[in-house]
């Protein structure tokens, strides 16, 4: 079944996560978590932030630094643009 742990439920509904759990998932300190219920269980996901998600994810193209100032100065030339001819 996978990795299991009994822990209990403070005074104030706390769940205190153990170590192994949370490495397991990859849960860290600030991460943030959206917790359901679905038939009576509560589900904790993980909701990697952009960056974090930017850096783990497989890259797919390459681009220089160059490259990629040169497109902000046409989008920034194009949004100025448009706001200007409204």
């Amino acid at each position: 079944m996978g990795l299991e742990i009994e822990t209990k439920v403070s005074k104030k509904n706390t769940i205190y996560i153990p170590k192994s759990i949370a490495e397991a998932v990859g849960l860290r300190e600030g991460m943030r978590v959206k917790l359901k219920v679905e038939k009576g269980r509560i589900i904790i996901e993980l909701i990697p932030d952009p960056f974090t998600l930017a850096l783990m994810s497989p890259k797919f193209a390459k681009t220089t630094v160059e490259e990629f100032e040169e497109e902000s100065e046409e989008m920034q030339h194009e949004i100025f643009e448009a706001k200007n001819t409204s």
